[in-house]
């Protein structure tokens, strides 16, 4: 099998992957108890945002086990991955507001349809990063920073979310962990 078969089907075994432990890591936090500790990792309610560490989270642990099989097999590695989780959460959110907003209601096989294109998207955009013309240590180091900053961004926002709709936990207009739990 070529190196770039290789690569290639270990995207494409991602995009499932991250698929089904997204869907799992859903439950995380309730299966946990509502343990607080690990609300940075989890969704903690039902927003929008909450969701987007379902992709973010599975999609970096691919990122670390891929990275010891087919990191060293192509170019632009870290940076490829960054921009992939980059784009999950965009795609997320850009398809509930954008359908939500036309039908005026959920639909939850929508939602997960919208994070299985999500999926697809990011590891797509990795791929095509990965063979780039070679963009050097900059490029690397852009990569891990862009991850480094979204962490930052989930732990800093789970526990002092700002109160806009992103942020919103609409059944109950809460923001952040629930007062239940």
């Amino acid at each position: 099998m070529s190196s770039a078969s290789r690569v290639r089907n270990w995207e494409l075994a991602g995009i499932l992957v991250i698929f089904f432990a997204g869907s799992a890591w859903h439950f995380v936090f309730e299966w946990s108890g509502y343990w607080k500790p690990i609300a940075w990792l989890v969704p903690i309610n039902e927003s929008v945002w909450e969701h987007f560490k379902m992709a973010f989270w599975p999609g970096l642990i691919w990122a670390g086990v891929a990275s010891a099989v087919v990191g060293q097999k192509v170019k632009n590695y870290w940076l490829g991955r960054a921009s992939g989780l980059w784009c999950m959460p965009v795609i997320i959110a850009v398809i509930s507001y954008s359908y939500t907003t036309a039908l005026g209601t959920r639909y939850l096989w929508v939602d997960i349809l919208s994070f299985l294109i999500a999926i697809a998207i990011g590891q797509l955009v990795s791929y095509k990063l990965f063979y780039l013309a070679e963009l050097g240590v900059h490029a690397r180091w852009l990569g891990i920073l862009g991850i480094v900053g979204m962490i930052l961004v989930f732990v800093f926002f789970t526990y002092m979310p700002p109160q806009i709709f992103i942020f919103e936990h609409v059944p109950t207009h809460e923001y952040g962990i629930l007062v239940d739990y």
